[in-house]
């Protein structure tokens, strides 16, 4: 399509047609929206928003009128709407994603519509706006340089001891999401991890009138949630290992022939199949990255050390 049918189809002619925008929306303030995300509102010929009601009301906070046709795009249709969108896309419109706040994809829908466009070879774009990210990494005095973020913990104990074990040899500061109900549970997960002296960050209701920012060690700031209970939306940021605590906690991956000699062991002391040996090994030995051990590979390292023996 050449510029000039591009530019019939977009309702303005400095909105990107036939193209996909994923715009960041207030985490709290209203004054914090764009220009540029006003203008996509009035103009986009497509709305695609994780909650029209919300949609709704923030461009009536923000004195604009939605100008295009306005579609529900959330985490329970966004794979069976990417495409039928994409074709309005490939026709010329502008699209605009957005979610409830911050930036679509971030722990809200998008990614989906992302990668088909990748796929089908459609620009996407973005308009840039308020993170909670980037926002509590910004306040909490961690370092900056390098960070991972680490989205929602898991909410069973279990599942969250283990993931947390697959972090303790990371250097970089990390960002979690976490909900006022499973503050306590998790904050004492990562003092089981972490150990009570490891320096954190705990942000609440970022941008907004009652915004907090708590700084300490994990055991300070486990006391502080114990007397108040916060409310709203929680950021926790995690100052990453130190060199030494990153050498301890990195664990010494077995080799297959390793794995295989304690796997023939424990089947001969036990008296069970050597798959079950092995499957029984591989989940006690994880790799550094917290994943298991291709117990393919280390039955062929046993067969081949049964061979030798024979």
């Amino acid at each position: 399509m050449g510029p000039t049918a591009v530019q019939e189809q977009g309702s303005r002619p400095d909105l990107p047609a036939g193209t996909v925008v994923l715009a960041a929306t207030p985490i709290g303030n209203t004054g914090d929206a764009s220009q540029r995300l006003k203008d996509l509102l009035e103009g986009a010929d497509l709305v695609a928003a994780e909650d029209t009601r919300r949609l709704y009301d923030l461009a009536n906070r923000l004195g604009v009128r939605v100008g295009g046709r306005v579609i529900a795009y959330h985490d329970h249709n966004e794979r069976k709407q990417s495409d039928p969108i994409l074709d309005q896309v490939q026709a010329g419109a502008c699209v605009l994603v957005v979610s409830d706040a911050g930036m679509p994809t971030i722990n809200d829908p998008g990614l989906a519509i992302v990668r088909r466009a990748i796929e089908r070879g459609l620009p996407v774009t973005c308009a840039p706006g308020p993170s909670a990210v980037l926002d509590a990494l910004a306040l909490s005095g961690l370092p900056t340089d390098r960070f991972c973020y680490e989205g929602f913990l898991p909410r069973k104990e279990g599942e969250r001891r283990q993931y947390l074990r697959t972090l303790r040899g990371e250097r970089r500061t990390m960002v979690f999401y976490e909900s006022p109900r499973r503050l306590p549970a998790s904050v004492e997960s990562l003092v089981e991890a972490f150990g009570p002296e490891r320096r954190m960050a705990l942000c609440r209701e970022l941008t907004k009138v009652y915004e907090q920012v708590e700084r300490g060690s994990l055991g300070q700031i486990r006391d502080f949630i114990q007397q108040n209970p916060p409310r709203g939306e929680i950021v926790l940021v995690l100052a990453g290992a130190s060199r030494e605590e990153a050498a301890e906690a990195a664990p010494e991956a077995l080799s297959e022939e390793a794995l295989a000699r304690l796997a023939l062991e424990r089947s001969r002391r036990e008296g069970v199949r050597v798959k079950e040996a092995i499957a029984q090994v591989v989940a006690e030995h994880p790799l550094p990255d917290g994943s298991i051990p291709k117990r393919k590979a280390v039955y062929s390292a046993a067969l081949a050390l049964q061979g030798k023996t024979e």
